[in-house]
């Protein structure tokens, strides 16, 4: 242990400060002690505690509620999901049909088209060759017709320069001789 130390002969003794002490037991330690024990007990006796774990446990309660809220939100909400999701599939794939019927019917109507550009055309060369054939007709008709009014007036005019009176005569008389024999 250390010595104490003088100074110029003067020695102070050192001591710790004396706690003061109420009738005769009570130190400032035992009196926060015991004061601590009452505040204990009062609220022991008035229920603190329960009252604590009643308001937690409501708390608890609710934050659960809250939960199973959210879960039964996020399965309505996943139901949702994947009912649209279900929906769009479906709505894609009747798109993706729409578009395949339509490509179907596009081709379907080209081929019609070209079908019916080529029956067409065939008709207007059918009706072009008709129209020629009638006109070629017509023409050698007119060409006939020409000819024998040609023919006719040639004979008649050959007939006329070639026959005379006493011609005219026989004639008739063989033609009614062959009458008669027939």
């Amino acid at each position: 242990m250390a010595e104490a130390v003088t100074h110029a002969g003067t020695e102070v003794p050192h001591e710790a400060p004396a706690e003061p002490i109420a009738w005769g037991f009570i130190t400032p330690t035992f009196a926060v002690a015991f004061a601590m024990v009452v505040v204990i007990a009062i609220l022991i006796w008035k229920k603190v505690p329960a009252a604590i774990g009643k308001s937690l446990d409501a708390k608890i309660a609710a934050i659960r509620e809250q939960l199973d809220e959210a879960a039964a939100l996020r399965k309505e909400a996943e139901a949702l999901k994947a009912e649209y999701q279900v929906k769009a599939d479906a709505a894609e794939a009747e798109a993706a049909a729409m578009v395949e019927r339509a490509h179907g019917e596009a081709e379907a109507i080209v081929a019609k088209a070209e079908a019916d550009a080529g029956a067409l055309v065939e008709r207007r060369a059918k009706m072009a060759e008709d129209k020629i054939a009638a006109e070629e007709r017509a023409a050698i008709t007119e060409l006939r017709a020409t000819a024998a009014r040609a023919a006719t007036q040639a004979a008649a005019k050959l007939i006329a320069e070639r026959n005379d009176a006493a011609t005219d005569a026989k004639l008739v008389d063989n033609a009614i001789a062959g009458l008669a024999k027939s």
